[in-house]
């Protein structure tokens, strides 16, 4: 129960980023580069003011793990604001997620992981959960340019999932990589403009407390679950996504959706079920 729980906080944090991207990019009109900037440097300052207050010594910024995780969080932190300049929150969520299947479930294979078949029906209902509740009912041109950015942001995130799995120092692990990360996206800040003040807060927040404690959660929590099912349970973001998108953006749920929500949590306690 404590891993499902926490699990749960982790993917509602995963999917208020959607939100608050979509928020800060679309809505106050931010420059995407810059509200990753402005993320990253938030979340890294958050993470290390943790890591001046425990007791554990300091970590090791310096590694090639360290730099490789930077990379992949900026791969992701740069796509997925730029795709929500065209993309609503669950639309955006669900490309993200699904491509991370891929990414999850074919790394899995590369590594030959035994892979249940209780734990292929789980991600399989949870897809199906998806595309009932995102599949478009009218016919509208779907932004390319974005959706290609949140593919690339998708193999970031894999790539960053992936390379916490064995995090012994998960806090450290996460401070690290932000802190690396800030280079890399701080070409954003040179040519912002005139930012709304919500903006920068949409970003702040997504940045110190979305991202950077969620992030630290999500390496808290990969060691006690296996690859299959740390992907699988990634699948309940875009349904949180819709639900957050009903809530502070005024969007309706449907029958559609509850259908949706149902088919999705299933496949996930599936996957979890098969596991224990």
């Amino acid at each position: 129960m404590r891993l499902f729980v926490l699990v749960t906080l982790t993917m509602t944090a995963f999917a208020a980023n959607s939100v608050l991207n979509r928020i800060g990019v679309a809505r106050f009109g931010m420059d995407p580069l810059g509200f990753a900037a402005i993320r990253v440097i938030a979340g890294a300052g958050m993470l290390w003011l943790l890591i001046a207050l425990r007791s554990k010594s300091a970590p090791t910024v310096f590694t090639r793990k360290r730099l490789a995780g930077a990379a992949s969080l900026a791969t992701y932190m740069i796509g997925f604001s730029w795709a929500y300049q065209g993309l609503d929150a669950g639309f955006g969520a669900l490309i993200l997620f699904g491509a991370l299947q891929v990414v999850i479930f074919g790394w899995a294979i590369v590594e030959k992981q035994p892979i249940a078949p209780l734990r292929w029906l789980g991600v399989t209902l949870s897809l199906i959960g998806l595309c009932v509740l995102l599949w478009p009912t009218q016919s509208s041109p779907t932004p390319l340019v974005s959706v290609a950015a949140m593919i690339a942001a998708a193999v970031g995130w894999g790539a960053y999932t992936l390379l916490g799995r064995r995090e012994t120092d998960p806090l450290g692990a996460t401070a690290s990589n932000f802190l690396l990360c800030v280079p890399l996206v701080a070409i954003g800040l040179l040519d912002m403009g005139a930012v709304p003040m919500m903006g920068i807060a949409t970003a702040v927040t997504a940045g110190a407390l979305t991202s950077g404690l969620g992030y630290a959660l999500w390496y808290q929590i990969l060691p006690k679950l296996a690859t299959p099912v740390a992907g699988t349970a990634q699948l309940s973001v875009p349904v949180i996504a819709v639900g957050f998108g009903a809530l502070f953006l005024g969007e309706p749920i449907s029958a559609r959706m509850v259908v949706a929500g149902i088919l999705v949590l299933g496949g996930i306690g599936l996957s979890l079920i098969t596991q224990r």
